[in-house]
């Protein structure tokens, strides 16, 4: 495990719970890592696949996606497509030779601060565990700059 490595982990948050309780969890001023970048979203089940791909394409070492507890989806059944999603992702990504623990779902209620502060530890924890990722940084900035 290299300790300078600082991961690149996205989190698609659902507006109304995740993304909620993100927000509570800064009034809270508790302190989770500064490499989550979160990505608000009106509900986890608009989160397709090819988003999910890209993020970790584009070079994020792991994802998550963040939603409504489960049979609370302001949207009924949002956060259960979500769930299904990443599941293919995970597939995706062990039958290429890729970690699927890069890919993580978790459920949430706007209330849960704490909970979405300890989650972006654990997930830079594994991360940093897990080490980069295997998609070659560098060649990104290459093919994005020669565009």
């Amino acid at each position: 495990m290299n300790e300078n490595f600082e991961p690149r982990i996205v989190a698609f948050c659902c507006k109304y719970c995740a993304y909620a309780a993100g927000d509570l969890a800064g009034s809270m001023r508790l302190a989770y890592p500064a490499n989550i970048r979160v990505i608000q979203v009106p509900c986890t089940g608009r989160i397709d696949v090819i988003h999910l791909m890209r993020a970790l394409e584009s070079g994020a070492d792991g994802v998550y996606v963040a939603g409504c507890l489960e049979g609370e989806c302001h949207f009924l059944t949002g956060n259960l497509k979500a769930k299904r999603r990443v599941a293919q992702v995970r597939g995706i990504l062990k039958a290429i030779g890729t970690d699927p623990e890069r890919l993580q779902m978790y459920n949430l209620s706007s209330a849960m601060g704490p909970r979405f502060a300890e989650i972006a530890k654990d997930m830079t924890a594994r991360m940093k565990e897990l080490g980069p990722s295997p998609v070659n940084r560098e060649q990104i900035v290459v093919l994005g700059n020669a565009a």
